[in-house]
């Protein structure tokens, strides 16, 4: 390196150059500052400029004469038949984590797993996915992941374990002691047996399930009303009428990646279709289904029940049957009630609350409404959710009192996510003999004497049973990088059966699942084909009595009357979009992901209505203590209920990976999973200002009709309403109209389909190697994500409207970035796409200031270690370790620090499409190459293809009235339009 310096030095000192000014002195940041200087136009004239720009080109020159560090390629010894260097395979399987569930396909590189798709062969997420889905591949390189098995965190042999584990096993079956076999909701048929043998082994043994985030209420609701405890299908697309109480079912709520494709189905304006499904929520934090709604009804949690009740009298009364005393009132619900009414047997009334007296009203009303067969069925009953809050207090109950001698746990973190987790942890020391089966370490698991590490679910096999009859396979797409063995097979194993797991669902298949089924001549092919499928969904005839049989209806209205109306503030805990109940706490793609409401990323903060806020001398930033437990960032939120407050848990935990140590605050000590609020919550101004990260700080569309919409009744008038000041001009420009013989790539945006969900953000990034910048670049406006989902609110700022709109970048066919770089970085390709030459840019950023639409990305700081020069590296989350790197796709050029990036429109899977249509002798079909963004979203609100193809879909989309281009009026000619925003602001009644 003195060499260099050396060289630099000279570079310096020498005059006249490049041009007849002397070089200006200084290092490498000083030149930025230069560089800022000339981007705002001062200091410098055209000729200064480009001086500067030979020195960068200069010092880029000796830079590369560095020595880098030698990259070796192995090759093989004897190469895989199923493997072809340099093309992917893909492997059917399933993401399953807790009651979070997706059918996909598993994208591999010479053996290593990196990319997550949907699986359109599965009926149940229908080729969707979530934003959980598509990070899930990062957590296979988490370096925070067990990697042997430990007895009081000390390295042991798994015949050591085995060995101490049978014999502790047997000691206490032998004793009759109780023994608790805990773990999340399990709906894999094949796990249940081998759990089930493992209890025949050990009669002692007691099963318990719990889930973090319960849904206990509903599925005693129906055993209590229909006589089958479970969870019923909910069916979005068969409703013409949605009313909703706090239930977030396109964000969180039982299986958000299905109930998105069903109800953005209902909504699409294509084809000729010119009505609309209608959605009414009633909730008090602005959730994403609710900023999604047609009309949006702030209110607090304590009113909800009431107002359920409301509602079902109403129904009562158009159905001609006597009604209930309802003494406190909060609202006219008759409105509501008749748009109801009118859609009987095609509306779906649905509840978040986990009070089961809520839940048996809202099944009532259901009834009333003769849902059930339609909107709501049992046949295919939700299995993904299955544990009953009781018996977790049971449990710990038990545990208090010692009367568990032995705990094994097996994908739960109680100590972290219980409510009562502080007492979990006291009561499992008393505990003689504990063994977390877990694949990371947690809470809970540091606490055990024993740990059997799991293998990540892209290692594993396995089984699932989202719903009735509908049954998906995991395959794993790598052999497990550690020591570490799957949860069934150690089951196995200390029954003293084969634990090859694999061996075992195979045998429960053929005994179980291919008698159910006529076209395949023997098991062989059966299991072959179903595995290459990933799903099997047999036409099982199933019918269950959906008759309500439940008569205390009466009892619940009598506690009612008792109830007393909630005066002080009301705070709630909810589930994040991002990392859930805190299970992916430790993914920085999920932490970096801005929450699709606020914005905000790598933190929890308590959201606050703007009159609140007002009258407590509150803003933004400032911190508040919270009951005297927690203290937390405050967010004025508009369209948060009055006299209300909420909070996202899964943040603040202690035993994690250096991701999600210590990031936001644990408020789990404030949530009781079996109660929807506290009342009466006190809140200190404590007089301290913390910093978020926020990626869209402005809440107006500036005066540009960036977001165009229309009521649905002025759109059924003029298709083209909303979209009036939509023009085209006709080559106004000083260059040639640029001509595409082949292809013209493109893409279109149905903002009517886009919920805001996030999923195709982080398909982008793991698609395309952004690089994780952290919370202080993304404070400074640093972030590097390639799609961005802006969100805007309009009108009343108690209850706003809200609107979501992905941008990437236009990829203009008259791009004002293009011309202003002074060496060619970026240029415009015989196919539309506006390209970016990554090791000719030299990071001027002119491209960036002269961009309309803001997306393109500057690499401030060495990301990525692809950068030459040293101590540079700025990796908040370890992405450049070697083994986090596994993740990285080789088809797309990993930047080093001070060039420019953006969307590509996923050129590389465009020249992928090509390639395999001219070795087949076609050429390309429309839908056959899909961007990544694309491919992950499950509403299918983005389309991508040529424009040159005039019987696509991609064309008949830009054909619509309702197309438009973003600030069209300065004629940058986008290749991406975007479809107008249709509202159903009109009711029948309400």
């Amino acid at each position: 390196m003195k060499k260099y310096w050396k060289s630099l030095t000279e570079l310096k000192n020498k005059e006249n150059s490049i041009s007849d000014q002397p070089m200006p002195k200084g290092n490498l940041e000083q030149i930025l500052d230069i560089f800022d200087k000339n981007e705002n136009g001062s200091k410098s004239n055209r000729r200064d400029f480009l001086k500067l720009c030979g020195y960068s080109l200069a010092i880029s020159t000796v830079v590369a004469s560095c020595e880098n560090s030698v990259q070796k390629a192995i090759p093989y010894l004897i190469k895989p038949e199923e493997i072809t260097p340099g093309k992917a395979n893909y492997y059917a399987s399933s993401f399953a984590k807790g009651s979070d569930f997706c059918s996909i396909l598993i994208k591999t590189r010479v053996g290593r797993p990196i990319k997550i798709e949907g699986n359109d062969l599965s009926t149940v997420t229908n080729g969707g996915t979530s934003s959980r889905v598509q990070a899930s591949v990062l957590d296979l390189y988490d370096t925070s992941r067990y990697k042997n098995p430990l007895k009081e965190n000390e390295k042991l042999l798994w015949e050591e374990l085995d060995e101490f584990v049978r014999k502790e096993l047997n000691r206490l079956k032998n004793a009759n002691e109780e023994v608790v076999l805990l773990t999340s909701s399990v709906y894999s048929p094949s796990t249940i047996s081998v759990i089930q043998k493992f209890i025949a082994q050990y009669p002692n043994v007691k099963w318990v399930q719990y889930d973090s985030q319960s849904h206990s209420a509903l599925i005693q609701a129906n055993k209590m009303c229909f006589g089958k405890a479970g969870i019923a299908d909910y069916r979005f697309d068969y409703a013409d009428m949605i009313v909703s109480f706090d239930a977030d079912f396109l964000g969180t709520w039982l299986m958000p990646v299905e109930y998105i494709r069903q109800y953005t189905k209902k909504r699409k304006l294509s084809d000729g279709n010119t009505s609309m499904s209608q959605h009414i929520q009633l909730e008090s934090r602005l959730s994403l289904t609710g900023s999604n709604a047609d009309k949006r009804i702030p209110v607090k949690p304590s009113e909800q029940k009431l107002l359920l009740a409301q509602l079902y009298n109403e129904i009562l009364k158009l159905a001609g049957k006597d009604t209930y005393t309802v003494l406190n009132t909060y609202g006219d619900m008759q409105g509501i009630a008749k748009d109801l009414w009118s859609h009987k047997g095609k509306s779906l009334v649905i509840s978040g609350s986990n009070d089961v007296n809520v839940q048996l009203i809202v099944n009532a009303i259901n009834y009333e409404l003769e849902n059930y067969g339609s909107t709501l069925r049992f046949e295919k009953q939700l299995k993904t959710s299955k544990a009953i809050d009781s018996d977790m207090k049971n449990l710990l109950g038990d545990m208090k009192a010692g009367k568990v001698k032995a705990l094994l746990t097996y994908g739960v973190n109680p100590v972290f996510d219980y409510h009562k987790g502080d007492e979990f942890a006291l009561a499992l020391k008393k505990i003689g003999f504990t063994i977390a089966l877990d694949e990371v370490p947690n809470e809970t698991t540091s606490l055990m004497k024993f740990v059997a590490p799991d293998n990540h679910y892209l290692e594993s096999w396995n089984d699932f049973e989202p719903k009735a009859n509908r049954y998906s396979l995991m395959q794993p797409g790598i052999r497990p990088l550690f020591n570490t063995r799957q949860f069934q097979s150690s089951l196995l194993s200390w029954i003293g059966e084969d634990p090859d797991y694999l061996k075992f669902i195979k045998a429960y298949w053929e005994k179980n699942f291919y008698p159910m089924q006529n076209t395949y001549p023997n098991f062989v092919t059966y299991w072959n084909h179903t595995l290459q499928q990933g799903v099997f969904e047999p036409n099982v005839k199933s019918v269950s009595d959906t008759k309500f049989h439940y008569g205390g209806i009466n009892n619940i209205f009598d506690e009612l009357a008792k109830q007393p109306k909630s005066k002080g503030i009301e705070l709630q805990v909810y589930e994040s979009i991002a990392i859930g109940d805190g299970k992916m706490a430790n993914n920085p793609w999920l932490q970096e992901m801005p929450d699709p409401i606020s914005k905000i990323c790598w933190d929890n903060y308590l959201c606050i209505s703007p009159k609140l806020a007002s009258e407590l001398m509150m803003g933004t930033g400032d911190v508040v203590e919270v009951n005297s437990k927690v203290k937390l960032p405050v967010y004025v939120l508009p369209g948060q209920a009055y006299n209300t407050v909420a909070v996202a848990k899964g943040y603040g935990r202690q035993v994690c990976g250096i991701v999600g140590k210590n990031v936001g605050v644990n408020v789990n000590s404030l949530h009781n999973s079996s109660v929807d609020f506290i009342d009466n919550v006190n809140l200190i101004k404590t007089g301290e200002k913390y910093d978020l990260a926020m990626t869209q700080t402005h809440h107006s569309m500036e005066g540009r009709a960036i977001v165009r919409e229309a009521d649905l009744e002025e759109y059924k008038e003029n298709p083209a309403a909303g979209n009036e000041s939509h023009h085209t001009y006709e080559n106004a420009s000083i260059y040639e109209k640029p001509k595409f013989p082949n292809h013209h790539w493109g893409l279109v945006v149905d903002l009517n389909s886009c919920v805001g969900c996030g999923a195709c953000s982080v398909a982008c990034q793991a698609e395309n190697n952004v690089p994780v910048v952290g919370k202080k670049e993304v404070i400074r406006a640093h972030e590097m994500s390639w799609i961005r989902i802006d969100r805007y609110f309009s009108g009343d700022e108690f209850n706003p409207d809200v609107s979501f709109q992905p941008v990437m970048c236009q990829h203009c066919d008259n791009a004002p970035c293009e011309n202003v770089c002074p060496v060619a970085a970026t240029s415009h390709s015989s196919e539309g796409l506006n390209q970016m030459a990554y090791n000719r840019c030299i990071g001027t950023r002119y491209c960036g200031n002269n961009c309309p639409y803001k997306v393109r990305r500057f690499n401030w700081f060495d990301f990525t270690k692809a950068d030459s020069i040293p101590n540079n590296l700025h990796d908040v989350a370890e992405m450049t370790i070697d083994l986090k790197r596994m993740v990285l796709n080789p088809d797309v050029t990993v930047r080093a620090k001070g060039v420019i990036e953006k969307c590509s429109l996923c050129v590389q899977r465009i020249q992928e499409g090509k390639l395999n249509a001219k070795i087949k002798g076609r050429k390309v079909k429309d839908g056959e190459i899909k961007t990544a963004c694309e491919q992950a979203c499950p509403s299918g609100a983005i389309i991508f293809g040529d424009l040159n193809d005039k019987e696509s879909k991609l064309v008949k989309e830009t054909s619509s009235k309702r197309n438009y281009h973003l600030l069209e009026e300065i004629h940058t000619l986008p290749s991406v339009s975007y479809l107008t925003k249709i509202r159903n602001k009109k009711m029948n009644h309400s």
